[in-house]
């Protein structure tokens, strides 16, 4: 395992401004959002000037990729051509892992069943893993539900974000079951309240997250996906949760 952290971190900044920042915080890994209702890249661009954001996605101040987080505003055919071009971008920089959301709460089953059947079978003839987030208000929010959609989509990963087994629950959620299927996690520190808090004042055992997925050989990223917050100093915060991950590896 190795420690990343995402261009999201730096929601206000344009993305080479974000990258230049990661690498100031001595960060060697970089997860890239490419979401459409964003100030960085967009899938949108990747499908009609796909030559500058692969030159784009190049220039990355030394950091090496390691993973996209992929959210497409638009529908029907034109959200799978965006799509494919993100996964065409991602194997041309080699990156592995591509996230996706979930469909919102109260979507068909089997028609996410069948969208996400069509992302992975577009990843897969670029070499390239879907994991779909697990995340509160969507389908995925609940682990025995993701795991029925991991079996009915061969080849569908998971990407673990363990603070939506904590913000807004009574007792935190169980996510052991989905352990064998994560492709990427992400990470902040969160409270049953707030879904993002300063680090160390939540709920998140990161402890034992690190050692559940050493057990079932998970070898890939830890990302951190830390906004800034109201009068807290960000780089700090940002330091801090770095240094705490990487002590535990």
């Amino acid at each position: 395992m190795f420690v990343a952290a995402s261009t999201d971190c730096f929601p206000e900044l344009p993305v080479d401004a974000a990258l230049s920042r990661l690498v100031d915080l001595e960060f060697s890994r970089v997860e890239i959002s490419l979401h459409e209702h964003s100030n960085q890249l967009k899938p949108s661009d990747v499908a009609n000037h796909y030559d500058d954001m692969l030159m784009r996605c190049r220039q990355t101040y030394r950091l090496t990729p390691v993973a996209f987080s992929v959210d497409i505003a638009a529908e029907g055919d034109e959200y799978y051509r965006q799509f494919a071009a993100c996964c065409r971008l991602a194997k041309a920089i080699k990156v592995v892992a591509i996230t996706v959301p979930g469909a919102e709460l109260g979507t068909p089953f089997n028609a996410e069943v069948e969208r996400l059947r069509e992302l992975v079978a577009l990843a897969t003839t670029e070499g390239v893993v879907v994991g779909v987030k697990t995340e509160t208000g969507r389908v995925t929010q609940d682990a025995d539900t993701v795991v029925v959609l991991c079996d009915n989509v061969k080849g569908l990963g998971v990407t673990l974000d363990p603070s939506h087994f904590v913000y807004g629950r009574t007792n935190q959620g169980n996510y052991d079951q989905l352990l064998k299927y994560v492709c990427h996690v992400q990470l902040r520190d969160t409270s049953k309240n707030q879904l993002q808090v300063r680090i160390g004042q939540g709920a998140v055992e990161y402890g034992r997250l690190v050692t559940q997925l050493a057990q079932v050989g998970y070898d890939r990223a830890l990302s951190i996906h830390v906004q800034p917050l109201p009068d807290v100093e960000h780089a700090a915060e940002m330091r801090k949760i770095r240094l705490l991950l990487e002590s535990l590896l």
